[in-house]
């Protein structure tokens, strides 16, 4: 009986289709944590291509890496001037978007994955957002989505390094990711992908690990988990700041 089970599942692998490349990578770090003083962070990024045989011919191989933040409903408003005056007119709820989101590249866009390929796998900034659908009311709802990744961009929570990842020999790849400071708290994703021709050959996937730490952790678990005390510690201190710079103030005028 374990000799029979034993070539069944012999036989099964063997039927399994063997990928003629994979990827294998690594981070200068997976664990980050948000300080008070915390200003960003550099994550270095690098890997191979493991291969049963000689390198292919034809198309070249390209790499694209992508690191996503926790991914969150946001709601996007639009702001029209009324009567003097700048009131929101529109609103549509993105149904998830990261938080933060990275894509870098070894070639130009269109060299590296066909759209296609970028629809199934969700790689680009735009695919990795997903919004099904909006008030009937609304008109040109993409516009949302849209104005979602130029605000997100702006503040250095969107990137697109087009030709930023480094290939050698078609073996060895390596490229860099800057977190800004205002990172979300979470589980980050870091995919890998190997393509030729635009079409993805493999891919793999790794978490950075982002978490507060000291007084940052100490105040985001309190701001949640006892939000009367948070506000009166808030208010408390505000008074005593303020009682501190109005007799600092009538010191120096003594």
């Amino acid at each position: 009986m374990i000799r029979f089970c034993t070539i069944a599942f012999l036989a099964m692998f063997a039927a399994l289709p063997l990928r003629a490349e994979e990827v294998v990578a690594g981070l200068s770090q997976n664990r980050i944590s948000i300080t008070t003083n915390f200003d960003g962070s550099e994550i270095l990024i690098f890997g191979a291509v493991k291969r049963e045989a000689t390198i292919p011919e034809g198309e070249p191989l390209e790499v694209i890496i992508t690191v996503a933040g926790p991914s969150e409903p946001v709601v996007v408003r639009k702001k029209d001037r009324r009567f003097g005056i700048w009131i929101n007119t529109a609103a549509v709820e993105v149904d998830s978007a990261p938080s933060f989101y990275s894509v870098a590249t070894s070639a130009p866009w269109e060299e590296v994955v066909t759209d296609v390929e970028d629809l199934r796998h969700k790689i680009s900034v735009t695919r990795a957002i997903r919004s099904v659908g909006a008030p009937s009311e609304v008109r040109n709802s993409e516009t949302f989505t849209e104005a979602l990744i130029r605000i997100r961009e702006a503040d250095d929570l969107y990137q697109t390094n087009i030709n930023s990842v480094d290939v050698s020999q078609q073996t060895l790849f390596s490229t860099s990711v800057q977190l800004p400071a205002n990172l979300t708290e979470g589980d980050y994703v870091a995919r890998f992908f190997l393509t030729r021709g635009g079409v993805v050959l493999d891919q793999h996937e790794t978490t950075i690990f982002v978490q507060k730490v000291g007084l940052e952790r100490f105040l985001y678990n309190l701001a949640h988990e006892q939000p009367l005390v948070y506000g009166l510690l808030s208010l408390f201190i505000a008074i005593v700041a303020g009682w501190g710079a109005s007799a600092f103030f009538r010191y120096l005028r003594g």
